[in-house]
């Protein structure tokens, strides 16, 4: 897989995985965890996690910022890794449930949160710039998009297994306290205590409560409180996992550290060249007219992430309220593989096991002077990802909607739909994603003017940054329009951008050569 390739790559892709690794447990979880630690509705969770993960990308574009100004590459990208372990620390730390101080403990989540996001935001645009630079070599600067795709790969790699984990974690802690895991328990937990719960949840709640414990309680106050905090401990020693996964990556960056270009030294060295020899020299105009073509870019794959990253809370909603996940259960004795966080896994496995396919696809088209420019990859991507949330609008025809749900004490099995719409749907998603992401990476590498390099990868990701931000509004149509009507908004969304990105083709594949 490696051959034809700078050796550097392989150190970036296994630092960047254990560093996914921590990354992807967090954010499988996160969301529910607002739900089940603080009592939100689901759009105050969705602003709190909308905000973090605009955090993650924007940080980016600082980190690339400081990168830039300081040539300080790989010194930015270790204080990054360093102040992620710090940040999932303070997230790991059990507090108790339900929480005595909101205020307070929701501050202590939000910091912890902040600071991921700044370390993040240090370490994964430059490290981005990093592997670019790999492949300004004219031996190597052929397979860009292909090392990209390989880069990406290891990635989800780290992802893979991360949802699993968690679940796991959490699972093995509620079965080691006596009780069995639930998805609709927390929040009529919630709304017990709070007293805003409705006879007919009452009685389910009542029904539930029997059928995870050992005994059926006879003091409902009591079983809220304890299952509450049991469930949200368990939430609390997965985050724990990730400073673990934070430490191994850490450890494998310092590694390879010498191995690593640095792009302070290629812009220093191109420099003295240019005075040294007198060769054409960038001129303004180009300068202009690239980074030109990247704004425009990074404008239209904004509507792109505020579909995409609908997995970390609409979609997993919609795997919690919605979902059959008696169908999805690895018993393991001490512990069961079951929840919604569970769907997370299928996009990071369909990514390690789709991206040879990509790869050997655009290989096949290569060969033949066929293959589609970077681009023009792109628009097609965006467009198979409409057709992932088209089919969630037609798998979501018959469901009531949110409200009903609620008022209803949540869905029994049987009224739910089958995983295979959401496995379906992240399969899809996946397609697109590896026809958008890993070679938004490269396009970024390739296009960006050499002294704009960190900070080119921090815009790109802070583009994603304006997407993510926007997914406050995927909870929004979730929680007041009929659920078929909530996805076809991400249809359109994908449709606008694939239309964009087709009538600027020609002058992106100009500027991209």
């Amino acid at each position: 897989m490696f051959k034809n390739h700078p050796k550097g790559l392989i150190g970036a892709a296994l630092s960047n995985m254990g560093e996914r690794f921590g990354f992807y447990i967090m954010m499988a979880i996160l969301s529910l965890f607002l739900l089940s630690k603080f009592g939100l509705d689901k759009t105050q969770a969705t602003v709190i996690y909308s905000i973090f993960y605009a955090l993650i990308y924007l940080l980016a574009l600082a980190g690339g910022f400081i990168a830039d100004k300081t040539k300080k590459y790989k010194g930015t990208i270790l204080w990054g890794l360093i102040l992620m372990t710090v940040g999932y620390f303070l997230i790991a730390i059990p507090t108790p449930t339900p929480v005595p101080n909101f205020a307070l403990f929701l501050a202590m989540t939000c910091i912890g949160l902040f600071v991921i996001a700044f370390g993040n935001g240090l370490f994964k645009g430059n490290l981005q710039a990093v592997v670019g630079q790999m492949y300004d070599d004219p031996k190597y600067s052929a397979n860009r998009d292909t090392g990209f795709q390989i880069f990406y790969m290891f990635i989800n790699i780290g992802a893979l297994f991360a949802p699993l984990i968690a679940v796991g974690i959490r699972n093995w802690w509620v079965q080691h306290n006596g009780f069995e895991y639930n998805p609709d328990l927390p929040a009529l937990s919630h709304q017990f205590l709070k007293g805003t719960i409705t006879p007919e949840a009452t009685q389910r709640f009542t029904e539930l409560s029997a059928a995870v414990s050992n005994t059926a309680p006879t003091d409902l106050t009591a079983f809220a409180n304890e299952y509450l905090n049991v469930f949200n401990t368990g939430f609390h020693y997965a985050f724990g996992v990730a400073i673990f996964a934070m430490l191994i990556s850490l450890v494998i960056f310092i590694i390879n550290k010498r191995k690593f270009p640095d792009p302070a030294l290629k812009i220093a060295k191109a420099k003295e060249n240019l005075e040294a020899q007198h060769t054409v020299q960038m001129d303004a105009r180009e300068v202009r007219q690239r980074l030109y073509a990247l704004f425009s870019v990074f404008a239209v794959v904004i509507f792109f992430w505020f579909s995409f990253h609908q997995n970390g809370v609409t979609l997993t909603f919609f795997a919690n309220d919605y979902t059959d996940l008696s169908m999805i259960n690895i018993d393991l004795g001490f512990t069961s593989i079951k929840g919604a966080e569970v769907f997370q896994f299928f996009n990071p496995f369909f990514v390690v096991f789709l991206t040879p396919v990509i790869i050997g696809l655009f290989g096949w088209l290569r060969a033949r002077g066929k293959e589609p420019s970077t681009p023009k990859k792109i628009a097609i991507g965006m467009g198979i990802a409409a057709a992932a949330f088209l089919l969630m609008s037609i798998g979501s025809q018959s469901l009531p909607d949110t409200e009903t749900a609620k008022a209803m004490g949540g869905l029994t099995d049987a009224q739910r739909v089958t995983p295979w719409l959401l496995i379906g749907t992240y399969f899809i998603l996946t397609v697109a994603e590896l026809f958008i992401s890993p070679l938004g990476l490269s396009f970024v590498s390739k296009v960006a003017p050499p002294q704009y390099q960190g900070i080119m990868q921090g815009a790109w990701l802070g583009a994603t940054a304006l997407g993510n931000q926007l997914l406050i509004f995927g909870t929004i149509f979730y929680e007041s329009l009929p659920l078929w009507a909530t996805w076809l908004v991400f249809v359109a969304a994908c449709l606008i951008s694939m239309f964009t990105m087709l009538f600027m083709l020609k002058w992106l594949e100009r500027v991209a050569k």
